[in-house]
């Protein structure tokens, strides 16, 4: 869970665009139902365009 602040705080302190071309904070978020069960998974990153950075989560309850 820090480490999902952490990238939060740090998206958003970088995204002024202070030092060459601004990050841009992406999340997502995702529900699936299926035979297996239920899952669920968020992802937060950040990206310039040619580079991105992602960290995810998947949870899952049978």
């Amino acid at each position: 869970m820090k480490s999902v602040v952490f990238a939060i705080v740090a998206g958003a302190l970088i995204g002024c665009g202070a030092n060459g071309a601004p990050l841009r904070p992406t999340t997502s978020a995702n529900v699936s139902v299926g035979t297996g069960g239920v899952s669920a998974g968020t992802n937060v990153g950040l990206t310039n365009g040619a580079f991105s950075v992602n960290l995810g989560q998947t949870f899952s309850g049978n």
